[in-house]
């Protein structure tokens, strides 16, 4: 489901699974990944064909050795990934958290990578977006260079989300139909008449929509006209 890059080093993909629901599909994942000191940022991704189920994100915690013990530390929320957002740069240690070092310094500590034992665990974990909603706001608070836009759309998706009733629905989908097709009805002999053509713009504009925001139906007052 998911793929990591870490900046010199190839493609991770041997992800495991850590839980297993009762209908056989995992909800939590990890990654075991060598670390260096020069190491404060990762690339994580959906692989192709991967979407979450909806109301629902990626939720990515990092665990990394304590300074001083060597020993793991908790999970600390580092991000989040969703359908909208199918990837991303996440800062697993702040830039200034280890010693400046010399070039040559830094080429040693690459070619030395895998022969060392301080490795960092990545969990993510398939989470409701009113859980991970407030944990991308606090992360915010401690840092304004993170996720902005990926926290925006997840706080929205959350305080608008609510259980829609098949009838609301239904009159959404119809009211954004006769919106349309209302500019384009000509009178015959008193009735009201609409081209067959215009309802096919209207189903190809509204797919199109569907695709580029599938939840904005589900909101309050959805532009369905946009």
């Amino acid at each position: 489901m998911f793929s990591v890059v870490v900046p010199g080093r190839p493609c991770l993909t041997d992800i495991v699974a850590v839980d297993s629901q009762p209908n056989g599909q995992a909800t939590k994942f990890a990654f075991t990944i060598p670390i260096s000191s020069s190491l404060s940022e990762i690339v994580v991704f959906f692989l192709p064909g991967t979407i979450l189920p909806p109301n629902t994100g990626a939720a990515i915690y990092a665990q990394l050795p304590d300074p001083t013990t060597n020993q793991p530390s908790d999970f600390r929320f580092i991000g989040a990934l969703a359908n909208e957002k199918p990837s991303g740069i996440f800062t697993v240690r702040p830039g200034n958290a280890a010693p400046q070092r010399s070039e040559a310094e830094e080429e040693d500590d690459m070619l030395d990578e895998g022969t060392g034992s301080a490795v960092m665990t990545l969990g993510i974990s398939i989470e409701e977006v009113q859980n991970i909603a407030p944990q991308l706001a606090a992360l915010e608070a401690e840092n304004s260079s993170g996720q902005n836009s990926m926290s925006t759309a997840l706080v929205r998706q959350a305080v608008g989300q609510r259980q829609i009733s098949t009838k609301v629905l239904a009159q959404r989908i119809i009211g954004s139909a006769f919106n349309f097709l209302a500019s384009f009805a000509e009178s015959d002999k008193g009735q009201d008449v609409v081209p067959l053509k215009s309802f096919r713009d209207w189903w190809a504009k509204f797919e199109r929509r569907i695709e580029v925001d599938p939840t904005f139906l589900e909101r309050e007052d959805p532009n369905a006209n946009a």
